[in-house]
């Protein structure tokens, strides 16, 4: 998702409040042979560590928008640096080349189109050297999967990592003197208005205990969406403070600062927990996770969960390979967020607290993105998960009477179109999970589909068989060809359990888009109320709602052309008029340039009119596998995966999307990879390393291996499961997970 504010304006929300810092601390020191036993694999040396491998800060440079800052996989906190609080550029308030600092916020999204959270912020100074408080020494940062340092000019160190629920900071000053500014008007913002800083915060209440060295209370924020946040913070010694005036007019919440007389070493700790549903939620989850002050037994125990989670796929490969491959993986797995209480207790979409069933409650779910790839991805390497988040999706249907689109801190944003959460649920229920009920699950579906909300106007829908664009605000042509395959998931679902009226209907309903398609031009194009196509018509020229309105989003006629073989690619090639059109339009597709490819318009790592940063397009290089030159796909995969990634700050071209862009880069590096992703298949393409085991549950293995594998030897058109030579281009996921040997016989053609 590329959702661009167009004022980039770079400014500071504290500008005049300059006042923190600290100095060099210990270096986390962390033997191999505890962090092995931690993990529970005895032959691992440092040099095998998967998480030394991961390199936090590829996507931070960019518009890949990723953050180098510790998390715990699907955590709810994600304690780092904010560079600055608002800006395209700085959605997870991270830029790589930029060291101006505001301080270290709690909470953050990783790769999204627009700001949220950025909770409590601290900043430690040197009141000494005040002067050079807000900046940091670039050369002095260092990360890694569980931690994050830095040095400010003021001699202050800084050390962060977390477990799920809560945040711990260590300062190190370079005297007994030492100051810490506490920031609860802070956040990430949408709005890259300077005079619109005061309306970020709606409501505040905080209370300071220095008996008990803590500050605690709860903000109410609006932005991406209205939220509440509640939170403890509590220091490691003793403190006095003064509250500073508000900046500008209308400010609620409060900024204090702390001063503290250190002893030697002169570190400073803090512990931050965070709660959707009350300060003693919060406080809670701080004594059930971090009950001490051991910051190194804390990162020790982020850095094995790594471990556990980075060690469900070994690749075989270069070292430069397997940074990208296992830094993909992390991002992968740094959402959706468990935003549920160690005890189980969430606030939910209806503003009421309830419980979980004891597999949490997910947010952060960029479901127009991941529905696509990273969800599949995450019943591969984390099925665990999936009955949650399924169980999460109902549970928001329950409280908001329709499927999410988007939420954060649980909270939906309603951004992007589509009902994607439907696919999400038939995906997971064709794998065969079952932690959720299924008739649930079909009646959320059919209300989802059937009742109007946002985005979703079923009567207007239904009357035409199209949105019509005279009577739709924008994206008329998306949001048609989208609801066709959510429409098709629907009637996959009450097949399955029976509902044959629905599943008629719906089916029905998945062919709209050919109401939409033009023969003349061959396109998926706008058509009125009348019936009358949208003229002048452009096939190049690409939309977004936010930036130049239109029939599409984020993209153009081209790109959104090949949303139907989600579900219906036959249909399409038929509407063609056969195999031979079919595939001279995927070829066309990947040859047809344009003129200056806006980036905010999604046209961002373009080959042809494939736009890879953007997730539109990403299943159309597999459908060459039902094309009449299937290596075609193939060769445009293996420039993807070495053209669009690489081992540096830049090496993500277009906004990670909560783990989809990593999501696309695994599956096509192990070979395959979902065009439907309801339908519980994958498609081949081409695998690029030699070798690859996938360690899945109960001690089952899925090793892949190519034969005569070169950089020359890239294509394959025989596969082999088990020894037993596959027909079709494509895998089911149930077999993937029994285990056993998925063999590519490589070739150069």
């Amino acid at each position: 998702m590329h959702v661009i504010w167009p004022n980039k304006t770079h400014g500071s929300m504290i500008e005049k409040l300059r006042h923190f810092q600290t100095r060099p601390t210990l270096n986390a020191m962390l033997l191999a042979t505890v962090l092995a036993w931690l993990c529970g694999n005895s032959r691992a040396r440092a040099q095998e560590l998967f998480s030394e491998k991961v390199n936090v800060f590829i996507g931070t440079d960019g518009t890949g928008h990723t953050f180098p800052g510790p998390s715990m996989p699907f955590g709810m906190v994600q304690p780092g640096p904010d560079n600055r609080d608002h800006g395209w550029d700085y959605t997870s308030g991270y830029q790589y080349r930029d060291t101006q600092l505001l301080g270290f916020s709690q909470t953050r999204f990783s790769g999204t189109g627009i700001n949220e959270m950025g909770d409590v912020l601290l900043m430690p100074i040197n009141p000494q050297k005040e002067q050079y408080s807000f900046s940091y020494i670039k050369s002095s940062e260092k990360a890694k999967p569980g931690y994050y340092e830095v040095k400010k000019p003021d001699g202050v160190n800084v050390e962060l990592t977390c477990s799920e629920r809560v945040a711990f900071h260590r300062y190190t000053f370079p005297e007994s003197k030492a100051e810490v500014l506490v920031d609860l008007q802070h956040g990430l913002r949408f709005s890259a208005d300077a005079n619109n800083r005061s309306a970020l915060v709606l409501a505040s209440d905080v209370q300071v205990d220095v008996k008990n060295r803590s500050i605690s209370g709860f903000c109410r924020t609006k932005n991406w969406v209205e939220r509440s946040y509640f939170f403890y913070l509590s220091f490691d010694q003793a403190f006095t403070y003064v509250q500073l005036p508000a900046l500008h007019s209308g400010e609620i919440a409060p900024r204090y600062r702390l001063s503290f007389n250190t002893a030697k070493p002169n570190t400073i700790q803090a512990k931050i927990a965070l709660s959707t549903v009350s300060v003693e939620g919060a406080k809670n989850n701080l004594k059930a996770e971090i009950p001490h002050w051991n910051f190194q037994q804390v990162y020790e125990n982020n850095r094995a969960s790594w471990e556990k989670y980075l060690s469900r796929i070994e690749i075989e490969a270069p070292l430069k390979q397997q940074q990208i491959f296992y830094t993909a993986l992390y991002h992968l797995l740094l959402q959706p967020s468990n935003i549920a209480d160690s005890d189980g207790l969430y606030r939910g979409a209806d503003g009421l607290v309830d419980s979980s069933s004891g597999e949490g409650y997910y947010s952060t779910l960029s479901i127009w993105d991941i529905y696509r790839a990273a969800f599949p991805l995450l019943q591969i390497v984390a099925p665990e998960k999936v009955n949650g988040i399924v169980q999460s999706l109902l549970a928001h249907h329950r409280a908001a009477g329709f499927l999410p689109i988007w939420t954060a801190w649980g909270i939906d944003n309603y951004c992007m179109i589509g009902n994607h959460a439907i696919p999400m649920i038939v995906s997971a229920y064709v794998n065969g999970f079952k932690g959720f009920d299924p008739t649930e699950a079909l009646r959320a579906m059919a209300e989802t589909s059937l009742k109007s909300h946002i985005h979703s106007n079923w009567e207007l829908y239904n009357q035409y068989g199209y949105y019509p664009y005279d009577l739709t605000e924008t994206e008329s042509v998306s949001k048609t060809l989208e609801s066709t395959y959510d429409d098709w998931c629907v009637a996959e679902m009450a097949g399955m359990l029976g509902n044959t009226e629905l599943q008629q209907s719906m089916q029905k309903r998945a062919l709209y888009y050919l109401n939409l398609y033009d023969p003349e031009s061959t396109f998926f194009r706008g058509r009125d109320s009348r019936g009358n196509w949208r003229k002048p018509f452009d096939p190049l020229i690409a939309t977004s709602p936010m930036n130049n309105p239109g029939d599409y989003t984020e993209a153009n006629a081209w790109q959104y052309f090949w949303t139907p073989a989600q579900h219906d690619w036959q249909g399409l090639e038929k509407a063609l008029g056969g195999k031979e059109a079919f595939s001279q339009k995927l070829s066309a597709f990947f040859t047809t340039s344009s003129l200056n490819p806006n980036k905010f318009l999604g046209q961002e790592a373009m080959i042809g009119q494939y736009a890879h940063g953007n997730e539109p397009g990403h299943h159309v290089p597999y459908l060459f596998a039902f094309s009449k030159e299937p290596l075609k796909g193939q060769a445009i995969i293996h420039q993807i995966v070495n053209s669009f990634y690489n081992n540096t700050p830049d090496g993500l071209i277009g906004n990670d999307d909560c783990g989809q862009m990593s999501a696309w880069y695994i599956l096509s590096t192990l070979g395959f990879y979902p065009i439907n992703p309801a339908s519980g298949s994958f498609i081949f393409g081409s695998p690029q390393v030699k070798k690859a085991t996938i360690n899945l549950p109960e001690n089952r293995k899925l090793n892949i291996e190519t034969l005569d594998f070169s950089e020359q030897n890239t294509f394959n058109q025989i596969r082999f499961f088990n020894g037993k030579r596959i027909e079709q281009p494509l895998i089911k996921y149930s077999d993937l997970m029994r285990g056993g040997t998925l063999t590519f016989q490589m070739m150069h053609p």
